[in-house]
């Protein structure tokens, strides 16, 4: 990474991306590949004081342990039915059996699982679409999955009948190419001149906010706190909406990182900042999982957040089911990601469109492949503003080979991404025009 990206206690200067390729075969015994990736974000998944490296090696393992399981799980279907239920009956096992003795505090928990499944189940989908040379959105209508979502999730208001109800019912018609894209202003980084270290990346990409912003055109600022200093946060928010006052920035974002354990934390700030800085926060669209990960140990009560602003659960809300648990407690938005499984995040904005709560698309700092699953997610799901992506902030070399055959989605101009180079069955990788050398798919 050219810059460090600090998460909650832990900062990172690196990380390990998974790549996949998995193969579909129907019952006339036809194939198809597909490929997925995701970035196996440790400090993100794995929150732990423990030992980083130790926690990243046994990220990568317990990954190949879900190749071998995947291909010995004997599964069939949709891709939809494949993923959830390697999800319900296979993903939560194979994970005890993996932390065998570990104690709690060192046990990989779900979360890590699901990101570590995510590359497969997103290869599973690119396959299933290329086989029957469709788009992956194609692939989500009756005629592919004839099931509704009763097979799938369960409402909480007893007016829904999910048996009456698909999937399609609730992906955007006519998706757009363009789409708004948040910058992420890590906890770490420079806003001022006088802020600057000296050991600053000269590698001709922007260091400090306002040249970003000039560079980019953007218009939407998804800002890191810290959570447990109320004077740095609130400080921060009010440089940042200064900055976004000066330089024509419409919307902000606020992500505590699940270090606030009390409401009135958030709501003090939130108010003081009404009072004292209120344009600042008028462009403040909603704020992002302040309370822990654990939703089941730390059932919070957030009415009084989300009655100031929209709450969106991020890191708590692993499927639908913990939607479901923090609608209850006031949460009125989620936040999906593809690494938390392309199956797992439709399910989950299905359950959220048809309960009235607001959606975002948040980027994993995603490079190379991970980033076009994840831009198609936003522009076929809705969301409440576009879509966040900050790979190119980070290690923006790492994706050259894909950004020549999709610069939209490498670059960021006017304030947009631009997906209109997407095309083709599957997710549209276009793989065979991307100059890397990918190894040799083994399927064992």
């Amino acid at each position: 990474m050219r810059l460090q990206l600090k998460f909650g206690a832990q900062a990172l200067d690196s990380v390990t991306c998974a790549r996949a390729c998995v193969r579909v075969i129907d019952k006339s015994g036809k194939s198809a590949e597909g490929w997925g990736e995701t970035p196996l974000s440790v400090a993100w998944a794995w929150p732990s004081q423990s030992d980083y490296e130790t926690r990243h090696t046994a990220f990568k393992e317990f990954t190949r342990q879900v190749a071998t399981a995947l291909t010995q799980a004997d599964l069939t279907g949709h891709p939809i039915e494949i993923g959830h239920r390697f999800v319900k009956e296979g993903l939560g096992t194979l994970c005890e059996q993996f932390n065998g003795s570990r104690s709690p505090e060192e046990a990989l928990p779900h979360l890590a699982s699901l990101v570590a499944f995510s590359l497969f189940d997103l290869a599973i989908h690119d396959a299933y679409a290329t086989l029957h040379q469709v788009p992956v959105y194609e692939s989500y209508h009756r005629e592919f999955l004839p099931a509704n979502l009763d097979q799938f999730i369960e409402p909480a208001k007893r007016s829904l009948d999910y048996r009456k109800l698909h999937l399609s019912d609730f992906l955007v018609k006519t998706p757009a190419k363009k789409l708004p894209v948040w910058h992420l202003i890590g906890g770490l980084d420079p806003l001022s001149e006088e802020e600057l270290c000296g050991d600053e990346p000269d590698d001709g990409y922007p260091v400090l906010l306002r040249d970003w912003i000039r560079r980019d055109g953007l218009n939407c600022l998804k800002i890191k706190l810290c959570g447990n200093d109320q004077a740095w946060d609130r400080a921060r928010l009010q440089k940042v909406g200064r900055i976004a006052r000066e330089e024509g920035v419409t919307w902000l974002s606020a992500d505590f990182n699940c270090t606030v354990s009390e409401p009135a934390y958030v709501n003090e700030i939130l108010d003081e900042l009404r009072v004292d800085d209120p344009v600042t926060f008028q462009k403040i669209l909603y704020v992002e999982q302040p309370f822990p990960y654990d939703l089941d140990a730390h059932q919070i009560e957030v009415h009084s957040v989300s009655a100031r602003k929209p709450l969106f659960m991020d890191e708590s809300a692993h499927d639908w089911t913990y939607l479901r648990k923090g609608r209850e407690l006031g949460w009125n938005g989620v936040a999906l990601k593809t690494c938390k499984t392309q199956t797992g995040a439709l399910l989950s904005a299905a359950f959220a469109k048809s309960h009235g709560m607001g959606l975002m698309v948040q980027d994993l700092t995603n490079p190379m492949l991970a980033q076009i699953p994840h831009f198609q997610l936003a522009a076929h799901v809705g969301t409440i503003m576009g879509v966040e992506s900050n790979g190119m902030q980070f290690y923006p070399a790492a994706s050259e080979p894909e950004a020549k055959v999709h610069p939209g989605l490498f670059q960021r101009r006017k304030g947009m991404l631009d997906g209109s180079t997407l095309r083709g069955a599957g997710f549209g990788y276009r793989l065979s025009e991307i100059e890397r050398e990918l190894p040799v798919a083994v399927y064992e």
